[in-house]
């Protein structure tokens, strides 16, 4: 189970619920990570006389900026930018853009803290942070799309730099929208710095592997729990929840490794295949011509389409969520459970509830959380980094291999912290230990910052 939390960080919590008032989603990943760290303040107090879960919770800067923007009518639409630079310890702030209209200032908060302990994780030098804007390109033409990407940039170029605030693409923005903001960038400031954008196109300047890893990197944490267990992906069955890239590529390199995916899904329910999800027509689908997963049930006769249905439902074996936050409840969990679950890889940032989380955990079920499992899509994109800085330009092959090393290692540190914290197999607690205790050392060495 995760720990209960140490009588000294309940003030702390309590101090950031006060200080942040109404945005649950960066509470809850507070508290996650708070619970963890009773022991490691008995190991090491003076990150305590130091105060420096204080100044971790506390991001080093919060921007939030109006974007004006003209649609394909001539009405004029305002929409509202973030970007919060949430710690810059161990590097220059890394973290995405979404573009989605639920984002909030909490969103971004919650994004950016799991950040910080996600790039802590990967062994790279790179810092937290998250960014957005409640813009909603479905449904937008690609002029309108380029407009307000142009004008979220002409706010936001001034924050940005190689050295100081890397952002790439998170939900809502792929390819296409980091493109017509990189133009923008080049543009105000006369400098072709392709190190100031990552998930960029491979024509200029992207790195191969960018568009798979989070996928990729999550089956292969789940891999290695399984690995640890004495066991493998070989012939389990699995359940991906998502259809975006992060599903597509999750669906890919599972059934590469011998699993069988059955079930994925989008915000208006799933499709069930008991033969396996065919990966050449649900990228088609959703990459080519973004259509939605109920049309995948027309174009494979075997497959049905649940409308509104829950896919947390469908017995696996290994669960995947790959969709968003709190998909996953307690119920959910215990369904899964009961099914026959015994593995779970986040593929999604925080998509399991508190109380699903507990019920893994108590149940013996191999939890990779997010911070750990899905840090493939950054830690190829600091890949992407050394490939910009060195001018340089490496294979599928090696660039996957890198990959496949950075989430061995992850996993390698996070059991081996939760052994030496007394907490064996619970992969939440080692996460957020290792991934503090980087980020704290960094900042206990460098002074008052």
């Amino acid at each position: 189970m995760p720990c209960k939390m140490d009588e000294k960080l309940e003030p702390i919590y309590q101090e950031v619920l006060r200080r942040n008032p109404g945005e649950t989603e960066f509470h809850q990943a507070v508290r996650e990570v708070l619970e963890c760290l009773g022991p490691v303040l008995v190991k090491r107090p003076e990150f305590a006389e130091q105060k420096i879960i204080q100044r971790i919770c506390e991001p080093e800067r919060q921007i939030i900026f109006r974007v004006p923007w003209q649609d394909d009518r001539g009405e004029v639409q305002i929409n509202r930018g973030f970007r919060v630079e949430f710690n810059s310890a161990l590097g220059p702030y890394k973290g995405g853009l979404r573009f989605h209209p639920s984002v909030y200032l909490g969103i971004i908060k919650f994004l950016g803290f799991e950040q910080i302990f996600k790039n802590s994780l990967t062994g790279l030098p790179i810092g937290g942070a998250k960014g957005g804007s409640d813009f909603d390109p479905k449904g937008r033409s690609a002029g309108e799309v380029m407009r307000f990407c142009q004008s979220f940039m002409t706010e936001l170029y001034r924050h940005l730099g190689e050295h100081t605030d890397v952002p790439a693409g998170d939900t809502g923005v792929g390819a296409r929208e980091l493109g017509f903001m990189f133009g923008q960038y080049k543009r105000i400031t006369n400098r072709y710095e392709s190190g100031v954008l990552t998930g960029k196109g491979l024509d200029w300047g992207g790195s191969l592997v960018r568009k798979e890893a989070t996928g990729y990197g999550t089956v292969f944490f789940v891999a290695e729990m399984l690995r640890a267990r004495g066991d493998s992906l070989e012939g389990k069955t699995c359940v991906v929840s998502g259809s975006g890239n992060v599903a597509i590529y999750s669906i890919e390199k599972a059934t590469e490794l011998g699993g069988r995916v059955v079930a994925c899904s989008d915000s208006n329910g799933y499709v069930y295949d008991e033969h396996g999800i065919r990966l050449d027509v649900l990228r088609q689908l959703k990459e080519v011509e973004r259509r939605r997963i109920r049309e995948y049930a027309d174009l494979v006769k075997t497959a049905r389409y649940v409308e509104d249905g829950n896919i947390w439902t469908v017995p696996c074996k290994v669960a995947l969520p790959s969709a968003t936050q709190n998909e996953i409840n307690g119920r959910d969990a215990r369904t899964l459970i009961g099914n026959g679950c015994i593995a779970v890889g986040e593929g999604a940032n925080m998509p399991t509830t508190p109380d699903g989380v507990r019920a893994f955990l108590d149940a013996g079920v191999a939890f990779g959380p997010g911070k750990a499992a899905n840090a493939g899509g950054v830690a190829t994109s600091a890949l992407e980094m050394q490939q910009n800085a060195s001018r340089d330009s490496w294979s599928f092959e090696y660039t996957e291999k890198r990959l496949h090393e950075i989430m061995r290692n992850i996993h390698d540190l996070c059991h081996q912290t939760a052994e030496e914290y007394g907490t064996p197999g619970n992969y939440v607690n080692g996460a957020n230990i290792a991934g503090f205790i980087k980020v704290a050392s960094a900042m206990a060495a460098m002074g008052l910052i």
